[in-house]
């Protein structure tokens, strides 16, 4: 049964409880040396799997359906997330950059491998079907079938750091590569990392980095998988929503216990995938183009700029009431760091109107978003986010650790009494006010569930080297860096040796001492 046969429904996307009942399909996820049997109830992500299916509940939401949702293109006569759809106008994308908000507040911008995200690549396969030459009836399908149902899907695509100083043919016991072609498709085995979410997703698209290119052609693979094909595997890193579930409340660890998108070790363990299900087999030129020249790249960084830029709302805003608990908004200094988080939330809602509103037309009558804009998105992002972390440390300081161990201290009358004398808030704020505040900052910036995210954002598009080669890159693609040098040279034609070359400016005053 595939995911999308779970819908009672099949002209409208899962409800939550459809998206709850569709993981229950007998997928291999692992941790703490078990194997989980259900992950819908397993206390290491069972408010995760409830955090995202109220982003499905929201599509059918009468109050937030017009800003979420729009017709089909598929001849279905339902109707999907706006994202879901490519955009054809400034005015679908504006609406895409919209519902893509609005998904990303109801996590308050802590969920960033959502559903949305791989739309990014889904919406381009019709399109852009051509490209994947004799798989394209498999893109155009697979197109129809992620957008109808609004299929929620991960992606692998960097090979685990192992020996990445060898050749990638050398690493074949490791990354992921074909080990047998039949009639039926083709067989594979190896391990990627790190699959975000991949537990609590319905397929993964598995993509190779150029760094995977070699002469081996084995390597060079594309394809989609359902999380419970046999022979997948996921091997969980340590959960952070069940570490604060099982030590806190609620008021004490309000992100991790319910927004942790659990990353997994994704193995392949001899794993069939059917011809349908391949997007680019034994090429190393795609894969080399496949950034580029897929439209993937495009809206991977608008969806992923403008829930960035939610999360940098919340950040703003919760350093400013931590400030206001402290007292510590008096002062310059503190108002002057304040400003800087304020300029960057800016800085980064920028590059997402950018991206909508200057759009890149492209194949069929699509429009793609921004590319300079988005690769500038990609350039500061891994800058832009430890800044705002290290502003918060220094502004707010020791009132992030001057807190009770929990909110179970309220109910004890013989501590309660002296943290309302001694942890109370600035101007008349009540001490579970303050503590709540600071709680709440101490989980986004201080906690494992904070560290991940540091990491995260620093690492989310790449390297950052490669990052910001992939943006001369892409100037160097478009034109861009000519016309860069055309200027320059067009003001290195204004003179020469011998004085102005043209009758514009007057000569320099000392002429005659030459």
């Amino acid at each position: 049964m595939r995911a999308e046969d779970f819908r009672a429904d099949k002209k409208r996307p899962f409800t939550g409880a459809e998206y709850i009942e569709s993981l229950r399909d007998g997928r291999e996820v692992y941790i703490n040396g078990e194997r989980i049997q259900d992950v819908t109830t397993h206390p290491a992500m069972r408010n995760s799997v409830r955090s995202l299916a109220r982003l499905y509940d929201a599509l059918h939401d009468p109050a937030k359906k017009d800003i979420l949702t729009c017709e089909t293109d598929t001849g279905s006569g339902g109707y999907t997330h706006k994202f879901f759809r490519p955009a054809r106008s400034v005015e679908d994308l504006v609406g895409q950059q919209r519902a893509i908000a609005e998904w990303a507040r109801m996590s308050y911008g802590w969920m960033g491998r959502t559903a949305d995200y791989k739309a990014a690549l889904m919406n381009t396969l019709g399109a852009n079907a051509d490209w994947y030459g004799q798989f394209a009836d498999n893109a155009r399908a697979w197109h129809k079938r992620a957008q109808e149902a609004v299929l929620f899907m991960n992606h692998a695509i960097v090979n685990p750091p192992i020996d990445r100083d060898k050749p990638a043919e050398q690493v074949k016991d490791v990354f992921v590569h074909i080990t047998k072609e039949t009639d039926a498709g083709i067989y594979v085995t190896g391990a990627k990392v790190v699959a975000t979410s991949s537990a609590l997703t319905h397929y993964n698209f598995l993509a190779q980095s150029s760094a995977t290119v070699t002469e081996d052609p084995s390597l060079s693979v594309m394809f989609i998988v359902p999380m419970n094909a046999p022979g997948v595997k996921m091997f969980c890193r340590v959960s952070y929503e069940q570490a604060a579930n099982s030590i806190g409340q609620p008021f004490d660890y309000p992100l991790s216990s319910r927004f942790d998108e659990n990353d997994a070790i994704l193995v392949l363990d001899n794993v069939f995938v059917p011809w349908e299900d391949v997007l680019v087999l034994r090429d190393a030129q795609k894969i080399l183009s496949f950034h580029p020249a897929s439209g993937f790249m495009h809206g991977y960084c608008f969806q992923g700029c403008t829930r960035l830029a939610v999360k940098l709302d919340f950040l703003a805003g919760l350093l400013a009431k931590a400030l206001r608990a402290t007292g510590g908004d008096a002062f310059r200094g503190n108002q002057a760091m304040l400003g800087e988080v304020v300029a960057l939330r800016h800085k980064f809602w920028a590059f997402s109107d950018a991206m909508a509103r200057n759009p890149v037309r492209w194949k069929n009558g699509v429009c793609l978003p921004n590319q300079e804009a988005g690769l500038s998105y990609r350039a500061f992002m891994s800058d832009a986010y430890p800044r705002v972390i290290d502003l918060i440390r220094r502004s707010v300081a020791s009132g992030l650790i001057y807190l009770p161990s929990a909110a179970t201290d309220f109910h004890n009358p013989d501590i309660d009494r002296y943290l309302a004398r001694y942890v109370r808030g600035s101007g008349n704020m009540p001490h579970k006010e303050r503590i709540k505040i600071m709680k709440l900052l101490w989980d986004a910036t201080g906690t494992e569930f904070g560290g991940r995210h540091a990491l995260y954002e620093l690492n989310y598009a790449g390297t950052p080297e490669e990052v910001r080669l992939q943006v001369l890159k892409g100037a160097e693609r478009s034109g861009i860096m000519r016309e860069c040098e055309a200027l320059v040279e067009q003001c290195m034609a204004d003179y020469d040796e011998n004085g102005w070359t043209s009758d514009t400016w007057h000569a320099p005053l000392n002429l005659h001492l030459q």
